[in-house]
């Protein structure tokens, strides 16, 4: 199946969703197309495979908690550029953000603070933004209105 949403969020649970929704509204506001997928990454390492070679996305933010392997899950099937969201709960969320910004030499994954899928969606926007006028004059305006 041939996606063509520009963004694609991923999370591993449902559980994850508030994050998910914060991501997808500064998406929104930017005027950025996206899709959710809810894959794991530990109980369904196939499906994930597979979205990914059939996702035609220019950057994905990937959504854990705990373990937060999904990141790196998709970091190492693809060149493309990927964001991690390590999400709170045991430990504060350390656990999930150390396991985010601890991948090794070769699958990077930029990563965003813990819950913050606003920042992933900003960071996804200006990675977007290099290539794309638009998105540039939407993320400058942004930018703009906060001084």
């Amino acid at each position: 199946m041939v996606r063509e949403a520009t963004v694609a969020v991923l999370a591993g649970s449902r559980s994850d969703q508030s994050v998910v929704e914060d991501a997808t509204k500064m998406l929104q506001e930017l005027g950025i197309s996206y899709e959710v997928r809810y894959i794991s990454a530990h109980r369904n390492p196939t499906a994930l495979r597979e979205y990914i070679s059939g996702c035609k996305a220019k950057v994905f933010i990937g959504i854990a908690g705990l373990a937060a392997h999904l990141p790196g899950a998709i970091a190492s099937q693809t060149t493309r550029p990927v964001i991690g969201v390590p999400v709170g709960g045991k430990l504060g969320g350390l656990d999930s953000l150390l396991s985010v910004v601890q991948m090794p030499s070769g699958v990077p994954v930029a990563t965003v603070g813990v819950d913050n899928g606003k920042n992933a969606a900003i960071l996804a926007a200006e990675i977007l933004a290099i290539q794309d006028k638009k998105v540039s004059a939407k993320v400058d305006s942004m930018r703009r209105s906060w001084t």
